[in-house]
């Protein structure tokens, strides 16, 4: 019984949307964020960071930083950079990439549907960072960047938005990573009832990307339930067969007092090591390839030392398991600074690179995960190793902005 809102989106003027719409500030290199902002003032990324080229800082994450955000964001919208709908709606968005088309519904999804396990996790959050985001929502009252959320294939809630995008958009724009980004807006009442009324149907929801922004805006809530708004939070809702799942590579920056031959004896009590003359990436959940001293290795877990629960079986969880953990006596990866994580749907040379920057490193390739192995992770309770998974897409910041 998954509950969904329209809600008074606030978004980019159409002459200015692929100016202001930018991807969130921490996927950006500190060289081309400062190159960004520097080159185009309409950037959300200003409103993200108020404070560059001042003289005078706040300290980040502070209630002082929070507040010129807001002001900034309210210095967009009085310079009409950025408007409010009069009216609900639903949004829906596509973007067209080099590795897929996903398109989905923006919508606020139920702070109660959380709470109650019909949206279901599959890792862990950080305290001090759902406190540090609860703060910025208290003070600046908006959400810029929605939660991906993942249900089974529904064919009516396809019907609607396949209705929908045969219209022309109301924004349609590329950016620079050759992506193609469209929206349109829900606003006929049949299709907007007939949203709410399918999700209802649904009795299962899972959390793709957005843990730790979900679980915020849950602590939000504790102090504003008397704020109706404050019960949702922006959500991007997506067909679980449209997603697209890549690996999360690792890199160890350095596996000492181990050398090599020790490492490779220590990997061989849970691994077949096959030597390989080329990369070749792992073709199954029980493989792994693994780059050391210049040199590939496809290895494969050892039958006897297969588990027999779902969890042990994960390709990550034998990562943790049978390297991190048994080799490295590493018990949470989740802090450790020397373990790097390289997003899989970049080229395998930066991981190489990478590993070559180091004197004693190591490379870790893994296999990634289904979406049935994520669904069923969360349907059990349990929760998958940090950073598990690079899932595809990933939205803009200020594309539709949430107002509390």
């Amino acid at each position: 019984m998954a509950k969904v809102i329209p809600f008074k989106a606030v978004r980019p003027s159409r002459n200015k949307v692929h100016l202001i719409c930018s991807r969130p500030f921490y996927t950006y290199k500190k060289s081309h964020l400062k190159a960004k902002l520097e080159s185009n003032p309409y950037s959300f990324l200003h409103v993200i960071n108020p404070e560059f080229n001042q003289p005078h800082q706040t300290q980040p994450n502070s209630p002082g930083r929070f507040k010129k955000v807001k002001n900034k964001y309210e210095e967009f919208k009085k310079n009409n950079y950025l408007f409010k709908d009069d009216n609900v709606h639903f949004y829906i968005y596509r973007q067209t990439t080099e590795y897929g088309v996903f398109k989905g519904i923006i919508a606020g999804g139920s702070i109660d549907d959380y709470q109650s396990n019909i949206i279901k996790k599959h890792e862990n959050t950080i305290t001090q960072r759902e406190i540090v985001f609860k703060d910025y929502l208290e003070i600046t009252n908006f959400h810029a960047e929605p939660v991906l959320l993942t249900y089974k294939p529904n064919q009516k809630i396809k019907d609607i938005i396949n209705q929908n995008i045969s219209k022309r958009p109301e924004y349609e724009f590329t950016t620079t990573d050759k992506k193609v980004h469209e929206l349109w807006i829900v606003d006929q009442a049949l299709d907007i009832t007939g949203i709410i009324d399918e999700m209802e149907a649904i009795n299962k929801v899972y959390i793709a990307d957005g843990h730790h922004r979900i679980a915020s805006s849950q602590l939000y809530n504790q102090n504003k339930k008397d704020n109706f708004l404050s019960n949702y939070f922006l959500s991007f809702f997506i067909d679980q067969q449209e997603l697209k799942i890549f690996e999360y590579n690792r890199v160890v920056k350095d596996i000492s007092p181990l050398g090599e031959e020790e490492f490779l004896n220590k990997l061989g009590l849970n691994f077949k090591i096959t030597p390989l003359k080329v990369h070749q990436a792992p073709s199954s959940k029980l493989e792994l390839s693994i780059y050391l001293n210049n040199s590939w290795y496809l290895i494969k877990v050892k039958s006897e030392k297969i588990k027999n629960d779902f969890k042990s079986q994960l390709n990550s969880q034998m990562v943790s398991d049978l390297i991190f953990n048994e080799i490295f006596n590493i018990k949470n990866i989740s802090n450790n600074n020397n373990i790097e994580y390289i997003k899989g749907n970049q080229p395998i040379d930066l991981l190489i690179r990478k590993v070559n920057n180091y004197k004693n490193s190591l490379g870790i390739e893994l296999f990634p995960h289904e979406i049935g192995e994520i669904t069923s992770i969360a349907d059990m309770g349990e929760t998958m190793p940090p950073k598990s998974t690079w899932i595809e897409p990933k939205l803009r910041s200020g594309l539709t902005i949430y107002e509390y």
